[in-house]
């Protein structure tokens, strides 16, 4: 008998992708699972964000697109999860009557039980921690969170709002997770969490983030191990030390600063100053010779003044990150920023991400453009029209530069590690040669 097909469409973060693949897998016994299909599908789960303003605009258009299916019987059932929901779920569930079921971050096995009991009268067998996955990702690189929730309190974020406290997950279910995916055929695997240098801390009053990329490390499957969202604050040198050691750990960080202006720090809360973030920088630099940053920054803050925009815009230049994104400030409900005025006019807080944009475009374009002649070892992740498609260990997966190799140049397979020559520069991309 053909199973129901269930969609799960993710929006947001890439922890957000881990738990709905934890999803998948708890509900794939009984179900078709689809990631973001245009297949017609019985029932659809949205995976919602309710970060920042765009990200909340995404999910709720989101939702009211799959509502209108709803509505006009495309699909069985609704379903909306995560963040969003976690925020709103009230105020969602008196005006979008659509959707059959609300949930915000609970265990993602709780939502499966209580899906499968109310369409089939079912349960899941077991509860507590998911190892199992339904990847949305190519099948060559998967993330894996290793913690949930953030004990920083920085002004701006309402993540400790909605996913409370830090709760490192046991290294024994990471690597037993780590396991699983490397037999599903996983090469390079993206450590992930809200604050990874507090990995462990919850658990025994220790960081174990070194300990746990040690361990991560005998699974010789992995041929990358990629580090994501780390804190400048307590970042452990031994961290760096290891990545300058060991070659299957990419040498990338991906780790969000902020902002430069001390005042500006200490409104944010961010437990670091000036002097310190800079010296953090230097200091990766120095161990990790090469290392590639990427970084984001919040213009338009409460308070931000011209002198301190302008002091972020020289940081940026000299600092010349190979990585950064910014953002626009925007008040979220339950920070201790929304008490403050917000006054810096909107008009002016996109001039000032444009014109970080704009040095940071010119940063990319020199960085790309000396390497230029070097051959690296690309990681192929797609195929898109004339090209190959791949990344160098200095590229995280749908944020950062690519590689593209045209197909006529050589016979690549999706997952592939090639050396690449490369021998073209834009802005955001390269243009490479296989040569061997």
């Amino acid at each position: 008998m053909k199973k129901p097909i269930v969609n799960i469409v993710t929006l947001g973060c890439s922890k957000n992708r881990v738990d709905s693949e934890r999803l998948a897998a708890s509900l794939s016994h009984r179900y078709d699972i689809v990631h973001e299909s245009e297949k017609k599908s019985d029932i659809v789960i949205i995976n919602t964000c309710g970060f920042i303003g765009d990200a909340k605009e995404e999910s709720i258009d989101t939702i009211l697109e799959y509502a209108e299916l709803r509505r006009a019987k495309k699909i069985k059932k609704l379903y909306v999860i995560g963040c969003l929901s976690q925020r709103y779920r009230k105020d969602l569930q008196e005006e979008i009557h659509e959707v059959d079921g609300f949930y915000g971050v609970e265990s993602v096995q709780l939502i499966a039980n209580d899906i499968l009991s109310q369409e089939l009268g079912v349960r899941s067998e077991e509860l507590g921690y998911n190892h199992e996955r339904v990847l949305s990702t190519p099948s060559h690189y998967a993330y894996l969170k290793i913690s949930e929730g953030c004990n920083r309190r920085c002004a701006f974020c309402a993540i400790p709002l909605i996913r409370g406290e830090h709760v490192s997950v046991p290294m024994e279910d990471l690597l037993k997770e780590a396991n699983l995916l490397a037999q599903k055929g996983v090469k390079e695997l993206i450590l992930i969490a809200q604050d990874l240098t507090y990995y462990g801390r919850d658990i025994d009053g220790q960081y174990h983030i070194v300990e746990l990329v040690k361990r991560l490390l005998e699974i010789k499957e992995f041929e990358w191990i990629r580090l994501h969202y780390g804190y400048p604050q307590g970042f452990p040198d031994e961290l760096l030390d290891l990545m300058n050691n060991e070659p299957r750990i990419c040498n990338y960080i991906d780790l969000p600063l902020q902002h430069i202006s001390t005042p500006i720090l200490k409104n944010m809360r961010r437990g670091v100053d000036k002097e310190q973030t800079i010296n953090f920088v230097t200091n990766a630099r120095n161990r990790v010779p090469g290392i590639a940053f990427r970084t984001t920054f919040i213009v338009g803050f409460p308070g931000e003044t011209e002198e301190q925009f302008e002091e972020l815009c020289d940081f940026v230049k000299e600092m010349k990150f190979e990585r950064a994104g910014v953002f626009a400030y925007s008040p979220e409900e339950g920070t201790p920023a929304y008490e403050m005025e917000d006054d810096v006019p909107e008009e002016v807080k996109q001039e000032r991400v444009d014109t970080i944009m704009a040095i940071q475009q010119n940063i990319s374009l020199e960085t790309n453009e000396k390497r230029v002649g070097t051959t690296e070892k690309v990681l192929v992740d797609r195929i898109e029209g004339d090209y190959y498609i791949g990344r160098t260990q200095y590229d995280s997966p749908e944020v950062d530069d690519e590689i593209l190799i045209s197909v006529d140049s050589a016979e690549l397979n999706i997952g592939d590690f090639v050396n690449v020559k490369l021998v073209k520069a834009d802005y955001f991309d390269l243009y490479g040669e296989v040569i061997s």
